[in-house]
């Protein structure tokens, strides 16, 4: 139903990615957050190939060993360099001179706003889950009455050097049990941790935080049809910050809101959020 396969981009990375669906076909790029993996994409696949899409579902910039710059030098893993991995490995996959679709969630829902805004042409549709648009989620997070602070405080404890090792210890117990304790049935968490759980890995993750502080808040209004998918339960992303972000879209928007969902969508409610992107998808043909 999908094969796992490696993508080389004109950067001479490596890119381990899960595809499915018939080559030539109009791409479909899947983007994941922290701290998943390509395989929270994995329920999607069989039903995006079979309506005729090319999925490509990749482990980003840090997870995949094979580009895994060091990420003490955090210019690695600045904002422009992400965004250009989504380009290269679309265009790796099929899309090169083509648009294509672009679905992400958290990290990957942040660098998908930013290809958004700097390569409209290139994508014949935005979806979004869970990740706010960033002006939203800075506007929420600078909101002295607000709660998004606390919801983001995991932001802060990120930046300290000895998080990698607390987060690995006692075999992962404090991603077990506090970031995937939203949810997120074992399996999932198992076949995360099977990218993630490493030293190597988890360092290269943790420097996306660490590079990009402010967060990327300086993309300006979509321009690219756009739906955004948000689960009520969410414990990182709070209301205002979600309900602002069609604010920030000028082309056509859409906004899903699934009840009793948390942050961690696809994990969660994978065949809700798999039938309302292809809607999506079929609206904003390539």
């Amino acid at each position: 139903m999908y094969q796992t396969i490696d993508v080389e981009t004109a950067s001479d990375l490596t890119f381990t990615a899960d595809v499915a669906g018939p080559l030539g076909a109009s791409v479909v790029l899947l983007l994941h957050g922290f701290p998943e993996s390509r395989h929270s994409w994995r329920p999607a696949l069989p039903a995006l190939a079979a309506a005729g899409y090319r999925a490509v579902a990749p482990d980003q910039r840090g997870y995949s060993s094979g580009a895994r710059p060091d990420p003490v030098t955090l210019d690695n893993y600045a904002f422009d360099k992400l965004v250009n991995d989504a380009i290269e490995i679309a265009d790796a996959a099929g899309a090169t001179g083509k648009r294509f679709h672009l679905v992400g969630h958290d990290w990957g829902g942040q660098v998908s706003w930013g290809v958004a805004a700097k390569h409209p042409d290139r994508l014949a549709s935005l979806t979004v889950l869970s990740r706010p648009h960033p002006k939203s989620f800075r506007r929420a997070l600078l909101k002295e009455d607000g709660d998004q602070q606390h919801r983001s405080r995991h932001h802060r404890a990120f930046l300290d050097p000895e998080t990698g090792k607390m987060l690995l210890a006692d075999n992962a117990r404090r991603l077990r049990d506090g970031l995937f304790g939203q949810g997120v049935p074992v399996e999932a968490l198992e076949q995360h941790l099977s990218v993630l759980g490493n030293p190597a890995a988890i360092e290269a993750a943790l420097a996306w935080y660490r590079a990009n502080v402010g967060l990327a808040a300086d993309i300006g209004s979509i321009e690219v049809p756009t739906l955004y998918i948000w689960g009520d339960s969410d414990a990182t992303v709070g209301p205002d910050a979600a309900h602002g972000t069609g604010e920030f879209v000028s082309a056509a928007f859409a906004m899903d809101i699934l009840p009793g969902v948390g942050h961690f969508v696809m994990d969660q409610a994978a065949a809700r959020a798999t039938e309302l992107m292809l809607a999506h998808l079929d609206r904003h043909p390539v």
